[in-house]
Parts: C-alpha cells; sequence; structure tokens
C-alpha cells in the first residue's frame, strides 16, 4: 500500500474532528493505550506494530509511523510520567459504509494523568465476578484494538452492579477470553497458559512483550479449567501485571502466585 497524506493532531481543547469522520459515525478506526515514564513510551515498537497490523488487516493506508513518532515524541515531552493514546480513523469520505477511494486518515493523539489504583492492585491482588456480557466471534478483526467497543461498554455496564475490580469475560462458546480492559494469562503445573484470540478479544501490547520473556501456551480455556490453576493474573501496558486474588467464589494466594512468576521468569532469563 502506498502512502497517503495523513493528518496528525495532537488534542487540546480547541481540537475539532469533522461530524462525517468514519471513525465517529462506524467505528471506522483503531487506537493504542501505552504508559509513559520518565517521558519514554514503554513498548513503543510494540505499539506501532499494533497500529501497522491494524491499518493492514483493515485496508488503510500505509501510516507514517515516522511523523506520528514525531509527534508523539512532541506531546510527551512534558509528561515525566502519564498515559499516552493514539486514535487512527479513516477520516471522512466514502457513500455509506463504502470505503473511500482517496482517505484522508486522522491520527488523534492525546496524553492523560496515569491511573493510581494499578499499584495497589499489583501488591494486594485484583477481585473478580464473571460478566454475563458475552463476546462475539468475528476472525476477521479478532486481536485488534479497533474503535467498536460496544462490547466492552456492556460489561463495564454490568461491571458497575458488581463488587469487583473486574470481570472474566467469557464468548459464547463459554471459552475464556480476557478482562474487561486487560489480557489474563494463568499457570499451572509450571506451565503459563493464555486464552487463544483467534476468534474475538484483543491482542495486548503487554501480553506480546510478555511473549519475550515467558514460554506462554495460547489455548482454549474454559471456565472451571481457569478456576483451577495455580495462579491467575491481568495484564495491561497501564497496570503491568496484577495477581488475581479472587474469581467469583475461588480465592488465589496472591505471595503463591507472585512467586510462582518470578519462577518462571527466572526459568526463561537462564
Amino acid at each position: 500500500m502506498n502512502k497517503l497524506k495523513q493528518t496528525i493532531k495532537i488534542i487540546t481543547p480547541d481540537t475539532t474532528i469533522s461530524t462525517q469522520d468514519r471513525g465517529l459515525n462506524y467505528g471506522d478506526g483503531f487506537f493504542t493505550t501505552a504508559s509513559v515514564m520518565n517521558s519514554v513510551v514503554e513498548h513503543w515498537d510494540l505499539h506501532k506494530a499494533r497500529l501497522d497490523e491494524c491499518a493492514q488487516r483493515l485496508f488503510f493506508p500505509e501510516l507514517d509511523l515516522t511523523a506520528i513518532e514525531r509527534e508523539v515524541n512532541h506531546a510527551i515531552s512534558d509528561t515525566q510520567t502519564g498515559i499516552l493514546k493514539i486514535v487512527v480513523t479513516r477520516g471522512a469520505g466514502g457513500r455509506g459504509y463504502g470505503l473511500p477511494n482517496t482517505p484522508s486518515i486522522q491520527v488523534l493523539i492525546s496524553t492523560m494523568p496515569a491511573v493510581s489504583h494499578y499499584k495497589s492492585w499489583q501488591q494486594q491482588g485484583a477481585n473478580l465476578e464473571i460478566s454475563d456480557v458475552k463476546l462475539a466471534h468475528q476472525p476477521l478483526l479478532a486481536g485488534l484494538k479497533t474503535l467498536n467497543r460496544l462490547e466492552q461498554v456492556l460489561i463495564k455496564k454490568q461491571m458497575s452492579s458488581l463488587e469487583c475490580d473486574d470481570v472474566v469475560v467469557l464468548d459464547y462458546d463459554n471459552n475464556v477470553i480476557e478482562c474487561s480492559t486487560a489480557n489474563i494469562f494463568a499457570i499451572k503445573d509450571g506451565q503459563v497458559i493464555s486464552p487463544k484470540l483467534d476468534r474475538c478479544g484483543i491482542t495486548g501490547v503487554y501480553l506480546s512483550a510478555l511473549c519475550d520473556k515467558l514460554a506462554i501456551e495460547f489455548k482454549a480455556i474454559q471456565l472451571d479449567e481457569l478456576l483451577a490453576m495455580d495462579a491467575v493474573f491481568m495484564c495491561n501496558s497501564l497496570m503491568g501485571v496484577v495477581p488475581v486474588a479472587r474469581i467469583a467464589d475461588t480465592q488465589f494466594d496472591i505471595e503463591c502466585s507472585k512467586a510462582l512468576l518470578t519462577a518462571q521468569f527466572a526459568k526463561e532469563s537462564v
């Protein structure tokens, strides 16, 4: 694909977007959210790879990642610790759902303060319930972080009536897929396991980074199998790794969980 002109905007209170933008009208776009530490985007290469993969699989023109990186560096120059969000839309154009012949790519860059409660989760563990909202299968979109997030909106709405930190989300075959805003992985008998995400779910950047440090087996996991794991964890780019203390009525010893994970890192570093 050829690189087309793209408009890159650093979001300010005065930033405007066309009411005809396809991202606004159809969710025609994708995004990534990254942690900023010491004015550096953590796992930046993996975030760029995510943007590139989304563009290719959604038939966007090739992104000018060099220009995006330049504007990202400008946006975070005064951010010691915080969050970076990059939203990419196909812009305005096309008739109805039909793709425009020459899309006007819009790249929206914003920063925000870091989330404070993740540190306590890392220390004390997270308490999870089971979501009643299940994920539909769409292999063409599986793994991608698109702007179509209505399932997650409904999951969060149901979560608001529960006493928990997050929820385990299943698909319609009752396979464990992820949490509302994080991937999930577990340890059983010395093996690190994570749900297969070939039909739905989001492949998180932090989970991808962990694959360089841990031998993770991706497979279908039923809920009863998850509850029988020796340790369960959540992860994403903002929270890092968080041990799970409880799923519904099943308790996990988080100190044991932390020790098991430390042993896995040590084993893979040898």
